[in-house]
């Protein structure tokens, strides 16, 4: 298989027309070679525009949604970054390549672990092993937040960590109708919410959607 013109084809004719234009965001999808952090079962597929299946039942995203979440956050060199959900690391080594530094928490130790091997070249990166879904109690706050699954509602402890003028990408609802949000703290208490894009993504675990049932 031709990785290059896989890697190619995926920006040009899924991350480019889903109105994803900034040049750096389009340069390190170019750069990265996403095929790195798929299953090795999986290669055939790390640049379709679908999820790619990990252990533990859970996803990388589809590479249209990774990157118009980058896109979106527009992070500086400067700026101090909260991943919850590390997965197989893609994501994680594109934020690395833009900010200052990367906290990045996975529920699973050895999903953890592969993506620390991985990422070895990196020394902006602390990897922590817990449930972050709905919290994460480091006592810290950061400029960027990205929740790389679902949660019922935006989780008020992540909003709570934001610095001011800080932004939280967020992914709400229920199947088979979600929306991924833009969130800004642009007050203490103020927050300013954008709708990005309509999806359907898995939760993070423990913040799952609610049931609702039907008679």
């Amino acid at each position: 298989m031709n990785f290059d013109q896989a890697r190619f084809n995926m920006v040009e004719q899924q991350i480019r027309p889903w109105d994803v234009l900034d040049p750096k965001v389009l340069q390190l999808f170019m750069d990265i070679p996403r095929h790195h952090f798929v299953p090795e079962r999986e290669q055939a597929i790390a640049y379709m525009d679908l999820e790619v299946p990990l252990d533990h039942g859970q996803f990388m995203l589809p590479p249209k949604v990774e990157a118009r979440m980058l896109q979106a956050v527009d992070i500086d060199e400067s700026e101090s970054v909260l991943e919850i959900g590390t997965g197989s690391g893609f994501m994680t080594a594109l934020l690395a390549e833009l900010a200052k530094s990367v906290t990045t928490v996975e529920y699973f130790a050895d999903l953890s672990a592969q993506a620390q091997k991985k990422l070895s070249q990196y020394d902006n990166i602390h990897f922590e092993v817990g449930d972050g879904a709905c919290d994460w109690y480091d006592g810290k706050t950061y400029d960027v937040i990205i929740l790389t699954g679902a949660t019922a509602e935006v989780p008020q402890a992540h909003l709570n960590k934001l610095n001011l003028g800080g932004r939280l990408i967020a992914t709400t609802g229920a199947s088979p109708l979600m929306e991924t949000w833009l969130i800004t703290r642009v007050e203490d208490n103020n927050y300013e919410y954008e709708g990005l894009f309509e999806t359907e993504i898995p939760a993070l675990i423990h913040c799952e959607p609610k049931e609702t049932f039907t008679f």
